[in-house]
């Protein structure tokens, strides 16, 4: 169970905690922009370029199950470490492909460790942090991951300079090797036996008990997070696409998408302040309305003035619902079979994730851009009617600090 707040302190643990999350996200935002030019230099083509880069997605969702089998076995802190040395064997892959498969090898093997350190970094801090406090310090978490990955690009940018395309790679080599060491001084958590018991540990429930015993948490809330998930990752290809169909440039596409991430990052604390104390759905259902309405006003833009409006829009809504998958699936794991729990949670979100973008494709192939964008802001108005359903409108969190 988590401590109580009396026993608790944050301080002690912020760093080794935060920190591996902010380089990782450093990681990610290096190479995310450089991998489907590192194919195309290559020789690949534009098309089998774009699903290289899909492949980080891929290997995440085929890694969320063995990756929660893992770390029930081996804890926490060590399949952090792992996932970080992991990182530097794909990453050093990517450095030295001389084929196009080389790197997609790579590029698979990093959404591999990406799922094991997301789930063994979210285990941890659900176990670690008292009830009363694990919105704030999912949402920080959740935080501090897309500081990361908004400086991340920026701090590549410098290196390769000197050194070109593999410059970015070097980057995130050095940002996720830093990641494993701050993730090494991590305290392991305690043993969830109470002190004194005589009473052997029970057996680690299998992922097929789980699904059968917690399939309407599952259904329900885990349905309404898959839709958060599908948005989100559908709003990073709304925002270039919309762009270029109204004639922007590149130069003023990336500054308006940046002052968006400015807004997005500003607002995971507080986020995360309101959930703890007045319940999930006070930022649940707001995040998911406002989404779903930028996506439907976007089609309606034709100006950089009204484009930029919307998509601070879009930003501000995506960032009072920083930490929703995390900390309601944290919210809905059992004590015992958590990691397995969150492992299939986190399955659950990345078929969104891998979901979401595919059906705008597939709209706006039969109809258009335009109509493929309002879908998905329907998908929005869903996933806000879902938590209005099944989200508890209590919450026992409602008087913490």
């Amino acid at each position: 169970m988590p401590p109580s707040n009396n026993s608790f302190n944050l301080r002690k643990i912020a760093l080794a905690a935060f920190g591996p999350s902010l380089l990782f996200g450093v990681c990610e935002g290096a190479i995310y922009p450089i991998i489907a030019l590192s194919a195309r230099a290559l020789g690949a083509s534009i098309a089998i370029s774009g699903i290289i880069l899909a492949l980080i997605g891929v290997g995440s969702l085929i890694s969320n199950i063995p990756a929660s089998i893992l770390t029930a076995i081996y804890g926490e802190r060590r399949c952090m470490v792992s996932a970080a040395a992991f990182s530097v064997l794909a990453l050093l892959l990517c450095v030295f492909a001389h084929t196009v498969w080389m790197l997609a090898v790579g590029v698979l093997m990093i959404g591999m460790a990406q799922s094991v350190f997301l789930l063994a970094r979210q285990t941890y801090l659900t176990e670690a942090i008292p009830i009363s406090m694990r919105a704030r310090a999912l949402s920080t978490l959740g935080g501090v991951m897309r500081v990361g990955l908004f400086i991340g690009p920026f701090i590549a940018a410098g290196l390769m300079q000197f050194m070109g395309i593999p410059g970015a790679y070097w980057t995130a080599i050095i940002a996720v090797a830093a990641a494993g060491v701050l993730s090494n001084i991590l305290p392991d958590l305690e043993a969830r036996t109470p002190t004194g018991s005589t009473t052997l540990p029970h057996p680690s429930p299998k992922v097929g008990d789980i699904v059968r015993t917690h399939k309407m948490s599952l259904l329900t809330l885990g349905g309404g997070c898959l839709l958060v998930s599908a948005m989100r990752a559908c709003r990073q290809i709304v925002i270039p696409l919309w762009a270029a169909h109204i004639g922007l440039d590149a130069t003023t596409t990336a500054l308006v998408y940046g002052l968006m991430g400015s807004i997005d990052m500003l607002l995971f604390y507080p986020a995360g302040h309101i959930m703890d104390r007045h319940g999930r759905h006070w930022v649940a259902i707001p995040s998911m309305l406002i989404m779903g309405l930028s996506f439907i006003l976007m089609p309606l833009t034709t100006t950089l003035g009204w484009f930029t409006a919307v998509t601070m829009l879009m930003g501000f809504g995506n960032g009072v619902g920083s930490g929703i998958n995390m900390t309601i699936g944290a919210d809905a794991s059992p004590s015992a079979g958590r990691t397995q729990f969150l492992g299939i949670w986190r399955f659950i979100t990345d078929v969104g994730t891998c979901g979401g973008p595919v059906l705008m494709s597939a709209t706006a192939a039969t109809i258009s851009l335009g109509a493929g964008i309002v879908v998905i802001g329907g998908v929005g108005f869903a996933a806000a009617a879902v938590f209005w359903k099944w989200l508890p409108r209590t919450s026992s969190m409602r008087n913490a600090p």
